[in-house]
């Protein structure tokens, strides 16, 4: 990625409040443009809304000056340049905006009491709220320091190669040789990737150790039992509580661990396998040849665009405008961090998207998926309130993981032949069904880890296996595989970096599972219902989100067990 990045996009619109000179990365300049809003006289319900709408650009300024710092360190996190700027917005801006910003909240939760606002700020005082009794001085520090933490996994993590057949590979150039028929292979692969990891094991324990401490001192500061409950207050999850994710839990290893056991049992089965190792499951059982829908990232590109203007020709010349905006930075390579995401630029009100691709099938998935947010982005960038901007995280996922199931019928464009198709569609259903299950195993662990904060390594190791074990319908076979099996989570970046923020995903699974039903039945309509519930961002509650899109909000086995039916039958099961 150029240094330059993002400099020839032009804004949504031109500012009104924050000058166009202003220096982001001085702190006073900071300060000044906060305190303005501070001292701000308020005579009338019109400059009440004005002075709202004057901090939602200022705010737009700041979280798109910082995501923009992340994007370059994360493009390169081997660049000296690009991790200083990025440690340097940590430490010294976001610190100086916390605490203003709570000032602001509580202006506002004052000035609503002189200008009672309409019923379309509901929701934003209701955020608002929350914030205020939640913000504790002393946790600026402490947040500041898990910012510096998540930095260095980034960079850990982004450093891992091994050298295989000759070659430096990244960690995910060594996933394709796990699609490879030849099992010995794929086991090389596997335990040559897997032994990387464990080189840097003690080091991301080490992290964790501080983070998990970190949390449940800034969870005791704000007066929370621990750091779950204060999580869930944090996220603003307003429309279910911890109960209900633990029922979740119960209901997965109920409904869906069985038909997951089922699918590994008849891989095993095919395979003509005695023991199913962790090297068997992603391959194709019947050996064939991993599916190949590109060799150049701009088939890529390419590919997924045809996609859209046959789903939607307004998504599809959204897309083709991202990919000319240069808003797409989609190959894997040395330094870069892993995994992938899509992250918008609030004050051009575009979408930024960050991949590491390698030429699968599951990079198809990766790119439909993160567009999908990036649509989501794009629909509600009218919207003027920057909190409203972005919906739901149970609702934005909605968004991406419905698109993976929409484009089913369109993968003619990567694959030449009706098998190849349809084997691809079979492989996302039975990647839905794992997510369901792994889901469900994240978030248990991180329940445990935050309720018992002062576990030792050898506890949280143990509470992990029986965890794992527990969702995983224990077919596959990890003997003389301890150590691997012990740090699996290690993977799993949401845990280190955004905890808690993970049910969300099978929440929405469940809804874009329900979208696809509909899609069946009525595809004009259903597109018609998803962009329309995309368009409102996050102006309306969750289960009104749902509603909008055609779908119910509910995650207990009333709605899991029938998807779970329909899944194994669609599979083959």
């Amino acid at each position: 990625m150029e240094t330059n990045l993002f400099e020839g996009l032009k804004v949504y619109q031109k500012r009104v409040f924050v000058p166009e000179n202003a220096d982001l990365m001085d702190e006073q300049v900071i300060k000044e443009m906060f305190n303005t809003l501070l001292h701000k006289r308020i005579n009338f319900f019109q400059e009440f809304e004005e002075w709202i709408l004057n901090r939602s650009e200022l705010e737009s300024v700041l979280d798109q000056h910082g995501a923009i710092l992340y994007i370059r360190m994360t493009c390169q996190t081997d660049d000296v340049v690009r991790a200083q700027a990025y440690t340097r917005f940590i430490e010294t801006i976001a610190p100086v905006i916390k605490p203003l910003e709570d000032a602001l909240n509580k202006k506002y939760l004052e000035l609503l009491q002189s200008f009672p606002l309409p019923e379309r700020y509901d929701i934003y005082s209701r955020e608002i709220k929350v914030d205020v009794s939640l913000f504790r001085e002393e946790n600026i520090s402490l947040e500041k320091e898990l910012e510096l933490l998540s930095q260095e996994y980034q960079k850990i993590s982004g450093a891992m190669t091994v050298f295989f057949q000759g070659e430096e590979k990244t960690m995910p150039q060594m996933a394709t040789y796990l699609l490879n028929p030849q099992r010995n292979l794929r086991e090389s692969a596997w335990r040559v990737t897997a032994s990387r990891r464990l080189q840097d094991k003690d080091a991301l324990e080490g992290i964790f150790n501080k983070m998990v401490l970190l949390r449940h001192k800034i969870a005791q500061n704000a007066g929370f039992k621990n750091y779950a409950e204060y999580k869930f207050q944090a996220l603003h999850r307003f429309d279910y509580n911890l109960a209900d994710c633990k029922q979740f839990h119960q209901t997965v290893e109920k409904s869906i661990v069985p038909v997951l056991r089922k699918m590994l049992e008849k891989r095993k089965e095919i395979m003509g396998l005695e023991a199913l190792r962790p090297w068997d499951v992603a391959v194709d059982a019947l050996s064939r040849p991993a599916l190949r829908p590109f060799e150049k990232t701009e088939d890529l590109i390419i590919g997924c665009q045809k996609i859209f203007h046959q789903l939607d020709e307004a998504l599809g010349a959204t897309f083709e405008g991202m990919r000319q905006d240069n808003l797409l930075d989609l190959q894997s390579r040395k330094g870069k961090a892993p995994g992938g995401y899509q992250s918008t630029l609030q004050e051009f009100r575009k979408p930024f998207i960050f991949m590491n691709a390698v030429g699968t099938d599951q990079d198809v998935r990766t790119l439909l998926h993160e567009s999908g947010h990036a649509f989501h982005a794009l629909l509600c960038a009218d919207e003027p309130l920057l909190d409203y901007r972005h919906a739901p995280m149970e609702f934005c996922e909605v968004a991406s993981m419905s698109m993976e199931l929409l484009a089913g019928n369109f993968l003619g464009v990567f694959y030449k032949n009706a098998e190849d198709v349809k084997r691809s569609q079979v492989d996302h259903l039975e990647d839905c069904l794992s997510v369901l299950a792994w889901v469900a195993t994240i978030d248990a662990f991180q329940f445990w880890i935050y309720e018992n904060p002062d576990h030792s390594l050898e506890d949280r190791k143990k509470a992990w296996c029986e965890i794992y074990r527990r969702f995983s319908s224990q077919v596959v076979d990890w003997s003389d595989l301890s150590q691997e099996e012990n740090y699996l989570w290690h993977r799993q970046l949401h845990i280190f970096e955004v905890p808690f923020y993970y049910i969300e995903y099978a929440i929405a699974q469940l809804g874009a599972l329900q979208i696809w039903l509909n899609a069946k039945k009525d595809f004009k309509k259903t597109m018609r219902q998803y962009k329309e519930a995309l368009s409102l961002g996050g102006s309306q509650k969750l289960p009104e989100l749902f509603e909008k899109a055609g779908i119910v909000f509910d995650f207990s086995e009333r709605t899991i067990k029938p998807l779970a039916t329909l899944l194994e039958k669609e599979i083959g099961l």
